[in-house]
């Protein structure tokens, strides 16, 4: 397969979705990147169920699949456009196992390409201790902050405070 008809990696990395902590990818955007028909898909995954365990392969809720069509920019118009089902996502594991039901060359080359993809990401987690550093020590800064801002706030309070419930004091002087 020559690089042309290979697929970018931002193609395929926008389509990795991070699910009860998990990253996955939809039944039907591995369908469109395989060139098959989400229902085909399907079908070879059930005719191949015992591949697919739960860790492999789950449905998602409800909720889920509302959540996840609520970042969609555009949703599909028109008489079936949506699935009737709610869509099965796959997690790397699933993914690759996909390449045991799904036979042809373009499902070969394009799971080649997704798993480096997910290698990839996972090398990314890996790399960002620093960050993660980074970010914890800047939380504890603007906890110190917040902090500090609530106690010149109750300073200021206490000042205005006392100027409304001044007490007259006798002035010492000269009277005229």
């Amino acid at each position: 397969m020559d690089n042309q008809s290979l697929l970018s990696e931002e193609t395929i990395s926008d389509k990795i979705y991070f699910i009860r902590n998990q990253k996955v990818m939809l039944d039907s955007d591995l369908a469109m990147l395989y060139g098959v028909e989400t229902k085909r898909l399907n079908e070879q995954v059930k005719r191949n169920l015992l591949r697919f365990p739960s860790d492999f392969m789950f449905q998602l809720t409800e909720n889920e699949h509302d959540s996840l069509r609520s970042q969609f920019a555009t949703l599909k118009k028109g008489r079936g456009a949506h699935q009737k089902y709610l869509p099965f996502v796959f997690t790397e594991h699933g993914i690759l196992m996909l390449s045991s039901v799904l036979k042809s060359d373009k499902a070969i080359q394009t799971n080649i390409q997704i798993m480096r993809i997910f290698t990839k990401v996972r090398q990314m987690l890996l790399d960002t201790p620093e960050i993660k550093i980074d970010i914890l020590q800047i939380q504890k800064k603007l906890e110190n902050h917040d902090k500090n801002n609530e106690l010149v706030f109750s300073y200021l309070d206490e000042m205005t405070e006392k100027k409304e419930n001044k007490i007259e004091r006798v002035k010492i002087g000269f009277k005229k």
